[in-house]
């Protein structure tokens, strides 16, 4: 299995694979995506949501094999059986818990999981969206993620990049309060690589840091838009050097924001990979 290199706290591509599709695993791992989530929520029909559930488990416990799932939220009645058979299984890296709508489900999944395994709070609705802050600060609370598809649906908002400014705004918002990474935006349907390129250089300036994909071909696209540029590394770089040769002093105002930019680009192309133009 590929191990992978951008740890979950700075991912940006995150690859949904549906979790009744075992054949489907392999080649998600070896793919391009920083983390991928097995999904046993949206993807699986509630029929087989028993024998999807123990191919995930029994999948994470073979070998190297490690992901994220996607657990049914708290008010269903298949998380009860999510979180107990998922608790202390080697390959589980994380849950993303559905349908997020108060910090206490984060809190509460945290605990049944055993105490120590991260949750990613997915946020679908109007009301997860009004309680992002408390969901940020929850204990147990990882990262928030945007369910774009649900949140259209709960609100009748369009998918419009304005209409969805609000939304994601606030999840950025909340990351912040909460002391979180950036959150990580909901996926592009299109198959279209520069559709993709342009929506998701709307989530890098809104302020979010990574993207949930569905195709692993939409992987590269997406790690290459949310990582700096080779000229911003370039300044990057530049700025840091000077401000060590003139002894680290600041000059004025705008010094102490643009060497808060550049260490955070030049942290960012070290953990990506990119080299400055």
């Amino acid at each position: 299995m590929r191990q992978r290199k951008v740890g979950p706290e700075d991912a940006r591509s995150w690859l949904l694979v549906n979790g009744a599709r075992t054949d489907l695993f392999d080649r998600a791992s070896e793919s391009r995506a920083d983390q991928i989530v097995l999904d046993i929520e949206d993807a699986v029909d509630p029929a087989n949501k028993d024998e999807a559930r123990a191919g995930v488990v029994e999948w994470l416990s073979r070998g190297d094999r490690s992901a994220w799932v996607r657990i049914n939220d708290r008010s269903t009645e298949f998380w009860d059986d999510d979180v107990a058979k998922l608790a202390g299984v080697p390959g589980l890296l994380g849950v993303m818990l559905a349908k997020t709508e108060a910090g206490e489900q984060v809190t509460e999944t945290v605990d049944r999981l055993g105490g120590s395994t991260p949750v990613l709070a997915l946020v679908e609705s109007a009301l997860g969206i009004e309680e992002a802050v408390s969901i940020a600060r929850a204990r147990g609370a990882f990262r928030l993620a945007f369910g774009s598809g649900d949140y259209r649906r709960d609100t009748g908002t369009s998918a419009d990049d304005l209409a969805m400014a609000y939304p994601r705004s606030r999840l950025v918002l909340a990351s912040r309060i909460g002391g979180l990474p950036g959150p990580i935006d909901g996926p592009t349907v299109s198959s279209s690589h520069p559709v993709l390129r342009e929506q998701t250089a709307v989530t890098v300036s809104l302020g979010l840091t990574g993207k949930l994909c569905l195709d692993p071909e939409q992987t590269p696209v997406i790690n290459e838009v949310i990582s700096p540029t080779p000229s911003d590394v370039a300044w990057a770089r530049d700025f840091l050097a000077d401000f060590e040769a003139r002894g680290r002093v600041i000059r004025d105002g705008s010094d102490k924001p643009r060497l808060g930019r550049a260490r955070k680009i030049e942290r960012l192309a070290q953990t990506f990979g990119v080299e400055p133009a």
